[in-house]
């Protein structure tokens, strides 16, 4: 697949290049791209007739853009401001009021309690019948040290837990801080991400502004479970994936002038090792994987992703056996970078189970005929009790199959068919009428949700077109995201997941809103229509947040209020 670059590989690259309202904002692309706004020849022909008058080109607001991005000082303004901006957005939007519901919510139920107990008996440990309401009033020491069986890896636990272990657990604030901090992280990564596969800040802050206003992007913020931490690291090493591009390409096409100058024929390409960014990312998607087994699907994708660059490279640069030297001699090479250090920072996880004694399975091979034998015998019984629990805990996954009322196949997960109810209660106060109903309930905001999920299936058939590898690049983060899902169709599910693929689905939409921004040397009705169209659109996606952000944050509504936001049957 060609999903690296616009040379060789690619028929045909990006047809409209991205625009930032007159300027580009990057520091090393900073010069106006469309200031002028007018064609420089008049088009007068040597008669004498009169030249036709030239098509305007650009808008008003490009010129106006190009006059205030005239400095270098303003442009890094921008450059720096529009990420923050939307980013502060977002922690307004993830902080406010977050110890309300002051109870445990939906999946808290395990991950707030077990983060508790691990960071107190360095594992997950139980707790008695009714020890939520017990722990919601402050009662907060009635675990035990019997240790509890759970299926998902200890850092997104340990992640929840820092609220916890710097404030105490008194408030329900502490215990979400920590999530809601990752949630807000992730807009500004997003926006930095946008900027290198667009070349736009103006692009990118639209993209971290749907993120910073999307509903289930807000709720699984202020929720402590942890899928927002599967997709913050796997977000992070996108983001380093995408560093590496780079440097690496201009590495290669250094050592290929070097061996050359020397006399030597470079029929594959050199070997680089020193890829500080591939590293960071098998570290970043090793932490995913250390918060849930999903992350692994995108240390995998992106493992495939690096090798195909560095392919694609090599054949662009001309190298007759581009293939070979991707495959079988940088290959190895990118293998040992990445792939070892996410098997580090994924077993360090397990640190806590380890140097203690209590934890679940802690000393199953140290039990009569448990230990393994022959070739498997010299590993320690603390890491064959951990690969026993490993076993343990794949079987469970596999096969749970129960039902719930708010499960949703992942065929529904494009249209947000079911999200996920995770809090309601009813109180006679808070909403100025005799009844209020509070509710948390996981429903994107639509306008942003379906146009994502359209502008991916558009993206598919731009990439299979075009090859472009921007497209490549975000299709590959969805694939990871999403496709395994579907090899588990009888599994039980929830709509929550989708948190991890969001971002991917959302720089989808920014894909298609370059192209449909246009250039600033576009002509006039064309960027005007373009420019226009994307700024109604945002305005009617921000008042669409509003209408439904009392149901993503407890905000007690009537009754009659709450149900006007069931615009799809399995809403409600």
């Amino acid at each position: 697949m060609g999903v690296n670059g616009t040379g060789a590989d690619a028929p045909a690259a990006r047809t409209d290049p991205p625009a930032d309202a007159g300027a580009r904002a990057d520091t090393d692309a900073d010069a106006a791209d469309g200031g002028v706004g007018l064609d420089a020849e008049s088009g007068a022909a040597p008669t004498p007739a009169p030249a036709p008058a030239a098509e305007p080109r650009g808008s008003r607001l490009d010129r106006w853009w190009s006059g205030v991005m005239s400095t270098p000082r303003r442009r890094a303004l921008w450059y720096w401001g529009g990420p923050i901006a939307v980013t502060l957005l977002a922690a307004i939007l993830r902080f406010w009021n977050l110890g309300q519901p002051h109870a445990i919510v939906f999946d808290e139920t395990y991950y707030v309690k077990d983060a508790w107990t691990l960071l107190h008996n360095g594992y997950e440990s139980t707790w008695p019948e009714g020890a939520d309401e017990e722990f919601a009033r402050g009662d907060t020491d009635l675990y035990s040290t019997d240790p509890s069986y759970v299926v998902h890896p200890p850092l997104g636990k340990w992640m929840i837990g820092l609220g916890m272990a710097l404030f105490g657990a008194d408030s329900a604030v502490w215990w979400r801080a920590s999530t809601a901090l990752a949630g807000t992280v992730a807009v500004f990564a997003l926006t930095m991400v946008g900027r290198l596969l667009f070349r736009s800040t103006l692009v990118a802050v639209i993209v971290g502004l749907l993120f910073a206003v999307e509903g289930n992007a807000i709720v699984m913020s202020r929720v402590a479970l942890l899928d927002i931490w599967v997709m913050l690291f796997a977000l992070l090493g996108f983001w380093f994936v995408l560093l590496d591009r780079t440097r690496t390409a201009d590495r290669i096409r250094e050592r290929l002038a070097e061996a050359r100058e020397a006399g030597h024929d470079p029929y594959a390409g050199p070997v680089i090792w020193s890829r500080p960014w591939v590293v960071a990312a098998g570290a970043a998607f090793g932490a995913a994987t250390a918060v849930k087994w999903s992350g692994l699907y995108f240390l995998a994708a992106f493992g495939v992703y690096l090798v195909l660059v560095d392919a694609l490279a090599r054949r662009r640069i001309g190298l007759p056996f581009w293939m070979t030297g991707a495959v079988l001699k940088q290959g190895p090479a990118t293998f040992v970078l990445f792939v070892p250090v996410a098997a580090v920072v994924y077993l360090a996880s397990w640190t806590g189970w380890l140097t203690t004694d209590g934890g679940y399975y802690r000393h199953w091979a140290d039990e009569p005929d448990n230990a393994a034998t022959g070739a498997w015998s010299w590993m320690p019984r603390a890491l064959q009790s951990l690969w026993h629990y490993h076993q343990a805990a794949y079987g469970y996954h596999v096969g749970v199959h129960a039902t719930h009322p708010w499960e949703a196949n992942a065929l529904t997960w494009p249209l947000a068919l079911r999200p996920t109810n995770m809090y309601f209660s009813s109180t006679a106060e808070g909403c100025g009428a005799p009844d209020c109903w509070s509710s948390i309930l996981g429903i994107p905001n639509p306008l942003i949700w379906w146009a994502a999920t359209i502008a991916t299936v558009y993206l598919v058939y731009r990439f299979a077109r075009y090859r472009s590898w921007v497209d490549g690049a975000i299709l590959v983060g969805v694939a990871a995201g999403y496709l395994p899902w579907l090899l588990y169709l009888e599994r039980t599910v929830f709509h929550f997941y989708t948190i991890a693929y969001e971002p991917y689905a959302l720089l989808a939409l920014g894909a298609v809103a370059v192209l449909v921004i246009g250039r600033a040397d576009d002509p006039e009705w064309r960027r005007v229509r373009g420019l226009a169209t994307v700024a109604v659109y945002l305005g009617v996606v921000i008042a669409v947040s509003a209408f439904f952000f009392p149901l993503w944050t407890g905000i007690p509504t009537t009754p009659e209020f709450r149900q006007l936001h069931f615009w799809l049957p399995g809403w409600g």
